[in-house]
């Protein structure tokens, strides 16, 4: 026999109680929350904008400086034996890739970037536009060739990346630190000092030129770290 639970709801003072009404939930939402809008692109809560003080400032942190979104590639922080703290960085722009170095008095409030990362596929080149594809919604991300730097010469169709976004625009995206690409040409004749370990260069299937061992031929597959661009080892 199946038994039968009793729930008991005990009164409340009025003025503790919240009649159950879509209007009073949202006027109390609307004072006791702060307000998050969902973007229909990514259906998902953005970060919340927020200042961080000049003293958390530490390598990859993204900052905003002059309406521009920065990433801290080094800072130091200062304490001289007469004056105020502060903190020197080297920080690079997201949008254009430059790189300047700031300094910041300790103590002041520096304003937090909002971005957000999104691992996309990279699927074909249309033109001089990079093609990139959410594989949940396969939603396409265009990217111009003439925005994305040197990066494209290790990009693979297929190769999952991930897209950096600012105010809903991609600013930069991220490779795998490991690649691996085809041999397609290299001069089979050059020799070198074998025994000082000699090198010579070798075109990739992407068209990057790397410097492989003496012993890499036409055809075959290497591992390359896309931060380098230098030669790893055989597949």
């Amino acid at each position: 026999m199946a038994g039968r639970a009793i729930f008991s709801v005990s009164s409340c003072p009025p003025s503790l109680c919240i009649p159950y009404s879509t209007a009073s939930f949202s006027s109390v939402n609307r004072l006791a929350l702060p307000a998050v809008r969902i973007s229909p692109r990514t259906n998902r809560f953005p970060r919340i904008h927020c200042s961080l003080s000049a003293n958390d400032i530490k390598a990859g942190t993204n900052i905003e400086v002059d309406g521009a979104p920065w990433r801290v590639l080094e800072f130091l922080h200062v304490k001289p034996g007469k004056g105020a703290a502060f903190v020197r960085t080297k920080i690079r722009n997201y949008v254009n890739g430059s790189t300047v170095e700031r300094t910041f008095r300790a103590g002041i409030s520096v304003e937090e970037a909002n971005i957000y990362k999104e691992t996309k596929q990279f699927t074909y080149k249309d033109g001089s536009q990079f093609v990139f594809m959410d594989l949940t919604t396969y939603e396409e991300t265009r990217l111009n060739e003439s925005d994305m730097g040197e990066k494209t010469k290790w990009l693979k169709e297929g190769m999952e990346c991930i897209l950096l976004y600012w105010k809903d625009k991609v600013i930069d995206f991220d490779l795998p630190i490991t690649v691996k690409l085809k041999v397609v040409d290299v001069d089979p004749g050059l020799r070198g000092d074998t025994v000082q370990g000699g090198s010579k260069p070798a075109t990739m299937e992407t068209g990057a030129i790397v410097a492989v061992p003496l012993f890499i031929n036409v055809g075959e597959e290497i591992f390359v770290d896309t931060r380098t661009g230098a030669y790893m080892n055989r597949a």
